[in-house]
This record gives C-alpha cells, sequence and structure tokens, in this order.
C-alpha cells in the first residue's frame, strides 16, 4: 500500500487508524487534484482490512479545509473524469466525495481545529463524526456570498443534521459559526477545549478501531446514511443556474483581486465577501 503518492495530504497508518493531514498551501483549498487523490485514496484503504477508521486533520492549525478552489473550473478535465469515472450516476463530483465518505465502509472522523468552509464545510458534515476545538474552529456556508448555493450536499447534509430553519439560516448568512453553536445545532457532535483535541479524538478513533471484528461495520449498516439523490439533483439545478448567471464569476474573480485564497484574505473571508461591489 504505497501512502506516499499525494501530493495535497500526508497519510500515516497505525493501530487500525489510517490519519489523513491536508497540506495544500496556503489555506488547503479543495482542488480538483485534492478530489481525485482522496477517492484514490479510500478505495486503497476500502481494500485494506487492517484500516476500520480514518482520521482527517489539517497540517495548517488556522484552515481544515478553506472552501472548494476557485479556480477549479480550470480544472475542467480532471473534473470530468472524476464525473466520469468514479461519482455514482447523476452526481457531480462534489457530491461524489461527500458520498464516499457517507458510505465508506470506514468510520471517518473529522478533527477540526481551523476553518471550514463552502466545500470544506460539507466535507466535515458529510464525514461520520466531527469534534472541533472551541477556540479557534470555525464553520460556514459561504457559497450565498459568491451568488451560488452549496452543490456537494451540504444543504441535504444540513437539513438532516440541523433542520431546515436553521440550514437555511446557515445558507443565506453565510456566516461562520463557532465551535459550540455548531455542536447546539447538531452539526458537528461536539466542542471540545483545543488544548484536549487531539487526545480526544485519538481515543475516539482508538475505541473504535479496537472493537470485535464486524460491530463498527454493523452500526454503520444498520444506520445508513439516507438516500439523498433527489437533493443532489436539486443542487446541481440550482447550482448550475447560479453559476451561468451574472453574479457569481464575477464575485469569485473580485474576490481572488482582494486577497481570496491567501492566508491574509481568508482569516475574515465573510468581510471580504459582503464588501465586493460587482
Amino acid at each position: 500500500m504505497n501512502l506516499d503518492q499525494y501530493s495535497t495530504f500526508g497519510v500515516t497508518v497505525a493501530d487500525r487508524v489510517a490519519e489523513v493531514v491536508f497540506d495544500n498551501p496556503p489555506v488547503n483549498v479543495i482542488s480538483a487534484v485534492m478530489m481525485r487523490e482522496l477517492a484514490d485514496l479510500m478505495k486503497i484503504l476500502d481494500d485494506d482490512s487492517r484500516v476500520r477508521v480514518v482520521v482527517f486533520s489539517s497540517e495548517n492549525p488556522e484552515f481544515f479545509l478553506a472552501h472548494v478552489d476557485m479556480h477549479i473550473l480550470d480544472e475542467a478535465d480532471v473534473l470530468r473524469e472524476l464525473t466520469d469515472k468514479a461519482a455514482p450516476k447523476g452526481l457531480n463530483a462534489f457530491q461524489a466525495l461527500g458520498e464516499l465518505l457517507r458510505t465508506h465502509r470506514l468510520v471517518s472522523i473529522v478533527k477540526l481545529a481551523g476553518k471550514a468552509r463552502g466545500g470544506g464545510a460539507e466535507f466535515v458534515a458529510a464525514a461520520d463524526m466531527a469534534f472541533a476545538a472551541r477556540e479557534t474552529a470555525g464553520i460556514g456556508q459561504i457559497e450565498s456570498l459568491m451568488g451560488i448555493v452549496p452543490s456537494g450536499g451540504g444543504m441535504q447534509y444540513l437539513l438532516e443534521r440541523v433542520g431546515r430553519n436553521r440550514a437555511l439560516e446557515v445558507i443565506l448568512t453565510g456566516d461562520l459559526f463557532d465551535a459550540d453553536t455548531a455542536a447546539a445545532y447538531g452539526w458537528i457532535n461536539r466542542s471540545v477545549p483545543a488544548a484536549e483535541l487531539d487526545g480526544f479524538v485519538d481515543r475516539v478513533a482508538s475505541v473504535i478501531a479496537q472493537l470485535p471484528d464486524g460491530v463498527a461495520e454493523a452500526a454503520k449498516s444498520v444506520l445508513s446514511p439516507k438516500d439523498l439523490s433527489t437533493g443532489y439533483a436539486r443542487e446541481e439545478t440550482e447550482w448550475s443556474a447560479l453559476i451561468a448567471g451574472p453574479c457569481a464569476l464575477p464575485l469569485m474573480n473580485a474576490a481572488l483581486a482582494r486577497g481570496a485564497q491567501t492566508l491574509e484574505g481568508e482569516r475574515n473571508l465573510e468581510t471580504l465577501l459582503r464588501s465586493l461591489n460587482v
């Protein structure tokens, strides 16, 4: 099992737990290459019976996954490959990544120390569990501030996790939510003091990994994820109409010109996006 081949994250495996540490400077945007590498990794891990749990974290303490790369449409060939070869029928490449987590044999856990916005927030919600650092973590769906809606399953996950009223709040405000509020809403499992996050997640992963054979798999089978195909189709329809409209691409280009996808610009991305005049 070659785990040294990836350019956007590092992987280690020990005691039945795979640790995936995102490292795509400067702010861990989700590129098409990252999605392709994640699809490849999860296939390899699925075939390795020694692994039972996968934990996702970040090399950058400020950013877990910033959001989908605003340049991703320039990677059309890779996106097309992902959709044609890896995505279940009717799903776009972003939704396919979420489905890969939701339906995977392994128990997936997110260790959220920094910020996760847009597609990064969708990734967090697609995982089986997420634990966040109380003092430093933040999560938000910023798409509305760019003239679009989430299209990677985010609206479906939010509806299931937090309910319609809170899902509308999250999506339409575009706000960054702190860990305590996200936990109170049910968006993540719980908020943990930052100094205790590593130890807490290590313990949860270890306990699950050491369960008798078949127990974790049986629990995931019984608590199987809902079929979201109808919702995914609505997401894709609405996103496609908005991205082709007059607002979205000018907003994204203006955001990039003002410092989006740089460390400084991403630290208060919501304010940056709200300041745009296009």
